[in-house]
């Protein structure tokens, strides 16, 4: 049996009660944390907490050679672990497909997500959003300030109305000068923001921080603004509101002290 299980979003407490029962029982226990992680616990406060040995993979030790958790999966109950939700932003289907492949049984176990976080800390409706977008350090895409693609989805989405989530890039194990094993980088709201308002409108947005965590902070302002304040420790993302019913708008000015001038244009 393998079984994926989302961590949540902010420490060793963030999983589900079923995820937890699913991750004590477990033979032997996989994780990730290059996609996403948790900023209020490491592998040692999980492993305190519940009492079990994890073994982390780098993404290599994942995509390219999986054989040791699918051995695992095989042999007896074997866990793979992911911050948010294990099937969310951070999918592992090609790994789940092997195993389905291999005659493993596999079974999700799902954690709270930062896009449904997003919806619920900014009043900006679920069902309003569209495609969303990561946001990439410009060393990691070889050329400078914000990809064309990432414009472009935020674009189409304002054409149809709809608000998009922007994830901000994350490099752990490798930096501006490649494979780094010791370089950890989160790129921060302001940081991103101060991209996005180069050369582009300098519209509202909303920063969402420490999603999940008890001093979560939510922001909303302009881009030039926003790309002027520090929102603390990671992690961070950005909203890019489309076109706003009139209770979402008086979410933000009410929960994300966005100005109401602003919203009024």
């Amino acid at each position: 049996m393998l079984t994926f299980i989302g961590l949540g979003l902010h420490d060793e407490r963030s999983i589900t009660v079923e995820g937890r029962k699913a991750l004590r029982s477990a033979d032997r226990v996989f994780a990730e944390f290059y996609t996403s992680r948790l900023v209020g616990a490491d592998v040692a406060d999980l492993e305190a907490a519940h009492g079990v040995d994890i073994e982390v993979r780098d993404r290599e030790g994942v995509e390219r050679d999986p054989e040791p958790i699918l051995a695992a999966a095989e042999a007896g109950d074997a866990a793979f672990l992911t911050a948010g939700d294990t099937m969310i932003s951070t999918t592992h289907t090609d790994l789940r497909l092997r195993a389905e492949e291999r005659g493993i049984e596999t079974r999700v176990i799902h954690g709270v997500t930062a896009q449904s976080a997003a919806s619920s800390l900014t009043g900006l409706q679920n069902y309003r959003f569209g495609k969303a977008v990561t946001l990439p350090f410009p060393y990691a895409h070889g050329g400078d300030g914000v990809p064309g693609s990432v414009r472009e989805t935020i674009e189409a989405n304002r054409e149809r109305g709809l608000h998009t989530v922007v994830y901000l890039d994350i490099k752990v194990g490798t930096g501006p000068s490649g494979p780094d094993p010791d370089h950890e980088e989160y790129m921060t709201a302001d940081y991103a923001a101060g991209l996005l308002a180069d050369g582009w409108r300098d519209e509202l947005a909303v920063v969402v921080a420490r999603a999940g965590s008890p001093d979560a902070v939510v922001d909303a302002d302009r881009l030039s603004a926003l790309a002027g304040r520090e929102f603390g420790d990671p992690l961070h993302l950005l909203v890019i509101p489309g076109d706003l019913h009139h209770v979402e708008a008086e979410a933000l000015v009410g929960l994300a002290g966005a100005p109401e001038s602003l919203l009024e244009e």
